[in-house]
């Protein structure tokens, strides 16, 4: 029997009605633990901060360039502040689509780099693989992304490199 919704399966393409649920009813909290009553409810929590047109409706970049946010890097050490690195990586992407620029600037101005190296992602040039169905099924980029960033239907935020025909075409001018 087919889901009524083919997209069921897949919890980056939530409808924008239910983006924002409640802390009782996210299927992350426990409704039955004390701890629910005490949490702030994100609807409540995200109403002050910069807006987007998807994921969760919080622009976290804008957020935090205008001092909205304030991320703990490490609950033991509250005085820990961010190490951003200034660098882009661009991974090639097959055919016409654009390759993915990933921004570390950004990225560890948000997180410590533990966060996800080295147990997520290799830090080693093409020692990571990275499919779409991955991030998708929550892994890799998907860990994030689709549950606290911005989700994958947001295309052109990931994927902002050159477009396949002037990749070629600057490889031509280059002979």
């Amino acid at each position: 029997m087919a889901a009524e919704n083919p997209n069921v399966f897949n919890r980056l393409f939530t409808p924008p009605d239910k983006a924002v649920q409640t802390i009782n009813d996210d299927g992350i909290h426990d409704p039955q633990s004390p701890a629910v009553g005490v949490l702030q409810e994100p609807k409540q929590a995200f109403a002050p901060l910069e807006k987007s047109i998807s994921g969760n409706y919080v622009d976290w970049t804008k957020s935090l360039k205008k001092q909205q946010i304030n991320p703990l890097f490490d609950y033991q050490d509250p005085a820990k502040k961010a190490q951003p690195m200034n660098l882009n990586i661009v991974m090639e992407v097959k055919g016409s689509t654009p390759d993915v620029v990933f921004p570390h600037d950004i990225h560890t101005e948000l997180l410590d780099c533990s966060v996800c190296h080295p147990q997520v992602f290799v830090p080693q040039k093409g020692a990571n693989q990275i499919t779409m169905a991955e991030i998708m099924l929550g892994q890799k980029c998907g860990i994030c992304h689709g549950s606290v960033a911005f989700p994958v239907s947001d295309c052109k935020a990931c994927h902002a490199g050159k477009p396949a025909e002037k990749k070629a075409a600057n490889k031509e001018t280059k002979k």
